[in-house]
């Protein structure tokens, strides 16, 4: 089962590098309850399309989402967090304040329906499908869910402009 707008998140621990370098605990209860998050996922880290348009638009909205009431915004993908510091260190994120946090296991992906069909000649193995969400306590307000191999459903200004 996809999740869906209306549907409840279910519960599950992300990972992020933390200030001493080490992989940190993300309990999605503590990132989602009582919040207005703007989660996207990506196929993967340094990945050509997630790079160069799906990062880069949530980075450039970042101060319009947060004027909208938005408290997060996150990165999500089935890569393991030191893969994503690195990524978001390469990126500048820090500078928009987005988390990049780690699925490693892709059980949150499998619980909500995410996972991309493998294209083993990319590399592209066990992934998640690329998609955008503002979740408003826990529940999902909106989803957008790429369907191609562009980034444009799930881009940042196309979910900016749907709130």
């Amino acid at each position: 089962m996809t999740i869906a707008t209306g549907d409840r998140l279910p519960e599950a621990e992300f990972l992020e590098i933390g200030a001493d370098g080490e992989p940190v605990a993300v309990p999605a209860a503590a990132l989602f309850g009582g919040r207005r998050v703007v989660l996207f996922a990506v196929p993967g880290a340094f990945t050509r399309t997630c790079s160069a348009a799906h990062l880069p638009s949530f980075q450039r909205t970042a101060d319009a989402f947060r004027a909208k009431g938005v408290e997060e915004i996150a990165c999500l993908a089935v890569n393991d967090p030191f893969v994503m510091h690195a990524w978001g260190e390469a990126h500048g994120v820090a500078a928009s304040g987005i988390r990049m946090l780690s699925d490693a296991g892709a059980v949150f992906t499998d619980a909500i329906g995410m996972r991309k069909e493998d294209t083993p000649a990319r590399g592209i193995l066990g992934r998640s499908k690329r998609y955008a969400m503002l979740v408003e306590d826990g529940v999902v307000a909106r989803l957008n869910l790429e369907t191609g191999g562009a980034c444009e459903i799930s881009a940042g200004e196309t979910l900016l402009g749907q709130i």
